[in-house]
């Protein structure tokens, strides 16, 4: 289990403090596919990189399995089993998919069988991309493909995305999400998302808005989503529902 308690975190720019998150407390259990959404500017990113260890929070905790890991480094974080995939993954011109693999698995003996699995899950076969190197000649999609493998091979019990639809084709997209909905159907691993996407979100055991660094609103997508559409021109109307009710 996940839990972000009062987790509140602020910059100072020109000599004035500006807050990013303000007093975020969320609860994600084992096993769940949690989407966090909301305008742009409104503290996505930053929650996420507080999760992984990249941004220290000026105050709260983040507790892991009933563990305070607020203080954790990110190596010491990937240990326990807590990874993040980046909007875009980085490249690596002369390693070879079974390298990452390999490297991940902290196994030198890797098999070709349990490669096969790891790739096999993210929809690629091992005998297609397992000598290929990890540079420009793939595509956006099948490099965030591999970078889950990689999860995967890292026995990684929490996921987090950044987007993961940033700077991918259509077919790669759809091929994504499919591996989302079956990574979540096995329950193998707890999934945070951050995305604008509605086939992401509608996978989701519940959605998170975040807005001004707060969270504005969560429920199911079922809750949330027909709210957020109803003015796709203009401000969420989650938001300013929120807004309106704490006036």
């Amino acid at each position: 289990m996940l839990e972000l308690k009062h987790i509140s975190y602020a910059v100072t720019e020109g000599g004035a403090e500006q807050t990013i998150l303000n007093d975020v407390s969320v609860t994600i259990p084992d096993g769940q596919l949690v989407v966090f959404t909301g305008p742009n500017g409104g503290g996505k990113t930053t929650l996420a990189k507080v999760i992984m260890g990249l941004v220290t929070p000026t105050s709260g905790q983040v507790v892991y399995n009933g563990r305070d890991i607020t203080a954790l480094s990110i190596t010491e974080r990937a240990r326990l089993g807590v990874s993040y995939g980046f909007q875009q993954p980085p490249r690596f011109k002369g390693i070879t998919v079974r390298d990452l693999l390999t490297v991940a698995s902290g196994d030198e003996r890797l098999t070709k069988d349990k490669c096969c699995a790891y790739l096999t899950q993210v929809g690629l076969c091992a005998n297609d991309y397992l000598d290929r190197e990890v540079d420009a000649s793939l595509s956006g999609g099948e490099v965030k493909r591999i970078e889950i493998a990689t999860l995967l091979a890292r026995g990684s019990k929490l996921m987090i995305f950044d987007e993961p639809e940033a700077g991918i084709d259509l077919w790669s997209f759809t091929r994504l999400t499919e591996t989302f909905e079956e990574l979540h159907r096995a329950r193998s691993a707890t999934m945070v998302i951050i995305s604008h996407q509605e086939r992401i979100i509608r996978l989701a055991d519940e959605i998170v808005v975040l807005g001004g660094g707060e969270v504005r609103y969560r429920g199911s997508a079922d809750e949330v989503f027909p709210l957020i559409m109803q003015d796709t021109l203009g401000s969420c109307p989650v938001l300013t529902r929120k807004e309106a009710a704490n006036r």
